[in-house]
């Protein structure tokens, strides 16, 4: 059965508490202080609209900005990640109905501390995915990640982290926000939780589902998303099409698709947050033809983009990751990033693939993509915090060597940090190695490359 919208939380764009599932008009009852693009109350004014405004002073990070999308996409909000030259950071008081606001807001980190080449507008912004630190409450997992320098969360709303099945979400969510600000940590709303929907099922049910409420139930949680998405600021929600049910055609399957998905883009072109849908192995939409069908099919709207996993294109695009970059940079909303092998869906920890990536971290630079590149590493949470030093650290040494070897002057090249090395960043010795029992090879994969074994549930998920 379709789950009993939250009554506490307001579908987009049609003023209705708790709407339907197929609500195509999407947004939030006026008057309400959490809008989306608006600022949020009770927060300090940031003057400065761009994330790492050096010239801001006071400001917490609660300010969003409307960022245009590479290539003349549409415009993407996203959190300011604090201001660099912000005076008054260290002076700002918590909000006291937040059990984590202790009174010592300095926590809000200048932009500039967060990535060497913050100086640089064209760096990456490096996040971690939340489905890769299950085992830390999501506060301990934000301040990790501010900690570590990361710039941002991948957040995956799950059980564990912002379960958005359970009551008062929209009261949740504004304390994720709170802390999301203090942080100064911008964010993408994930949707890929295994088990959310369906306790027995991974990933059920799907947007392809025969039971037109299994199908309702899932277009309900995307909506919840884009909800929460407007709510924290997120650059972006990401979401998939899931899997072909057996016995049903591929012209059915894209046709329920595209009808699931359209009242999820009318939710966030009225929130002002851009839908990034996934190409996963596997899955229906498995590649970025696929997403251009979908996309034609829906009238190309400029609420729906891409999320563009950098180790699918690895392991089955025909053209190398970078060429994958390039060809998708004007409906790019999204990026993530881990090491692959080609025609094996298994999420590695950098240096265990066969990816390149400076040439990766290049083209992100030359197409002027702003928006988050997050490390997705699902199935490694029981060493979480150590992949994620050991990522950020890899990424950084991997974007330095794109500066040095993708023709930007060595001037006008911010310098690694002082005890980091800058060796090469392709197929360096993870220093974790290998997790014991892990495969050491390939596993045979009949078929093409789009139905990988292993898949049909997820993949490497």
């Amino acid at each position: 059965m379709t789950p009993t919208p939250d009554p506490s939380a307001h579908h987009p764009g049609t003023g209705r508490a708790g709407g339907s599932p197929g609500a195509s008009g999407a947004g939030r009852a006026g008057g309400d202080a959490e809008a989306a693009g608006t600022r949020r109350a009770g927060h300090a004014a940031a003057t400065g609209r761009a994330a790492g405004n050096t010239g801001a002073t006071g400001a917490t990070g609660a300010d969003r900005a409307d960022r245009t999308g590479a290539a003349g996409g549409a415009p993407v909000p996203r959190r300011s990640s604090g201001a660099s030259g912000a005076s008054g950071a260290t002076g700002a008081t918590g909000d006291p109905g937040d059990p984590e606001a202790t009174g010592a807001t300095g926590t809000a980190r200048a932009a500039g501390a967060r990535n060497p080449a913050a100086a640089d507008e064209t760096a990456p912004r490096f996040a971690y995915g939340t489905n890769g630190l299950t085992d830390l409450r999501l506060d301990d997992a934000l301040g990790l990640l501010a900690d570590l320098g990361y710039h941002g969360v991948g957040l995956t709303l799950d059980h564990m982290h912002l379960d958005p099945l359970a009551p008062d979400l929209a009261a949740r969510t504004r304390r994720v926000a709170h802390r999301l600000d203090r942080l100064g940590l911008s964010v993408t709303v994930e949707t890929g939780a295994r088990y959310v929907l369906d306790p027995r099922r991974k990933h059920h049910p799907t947007l392809l589902d025969p039971d037109p409420e299994a199908r309702g139930a899932r277009i309900a949680l995307l909506l919840k998303a884009v909800r929460a998405g407007a709510d924290l600021g997120a650059h972006a929600v990401h979401c998939f099409s899931g899997v072909v049910p057996p016995g049903v055609s591929e012209d059915t399957a894209w046709q329920r698709l595209a009808e699931s998905m359209a009242p999820v883009v009318d939710a966030a072109a009225a929130a002002g947050t851009p839908l990034a849908v996934e190409p996963e192995p596997g899955h229906l939409l498995s590649d970025i033809a696929g997403f251009h069908r979908l996309r034609t099919a829906l009238g190309a709207p400029d609420a729906l983009g891409i999320t563009l996993d950098l180790g699918h294109c690895q392991c089955l695009e025909p053209e190398p990751p970078a060429a994958c970059v390039r060809a998708v940079a004007p409906w790019l909303r999204h990026v993530q990033i881990e090491d692959m092998r080609r025609g094996v869906h298994e999420h590695l920890p950098f240096g265990e693939g066969e990816m390149d990536f400076p040439p990766v971290l290049a083209a992100l630079r030359a197409v002027g993509y702003g928006g988050l590149v997050g490390v997705e590493l699902p199935r490694d949470s029981h060493r979480g915090p150590e992949l994620a030093r050991a990522s950020y650290d890899f990424l950084v040494r991997a974007d330095a060597e794109a500066r040095a070897r993708h023709t930007v002057p060595a001037d006008t090249a911010p310098a690694a940090p002082a005890g980091r090395a800058a060796g090469p960043a392709r197929r360096a010795p993870h220093p974790a190695g290998r997790i014991p029992g892990r495969h050491a090879g390939p596993r045979s994969l009949p078929g093409r490359p789009s139905r990988l074994s292993g898949s049909a549930t997820g993949g490497g998920r």
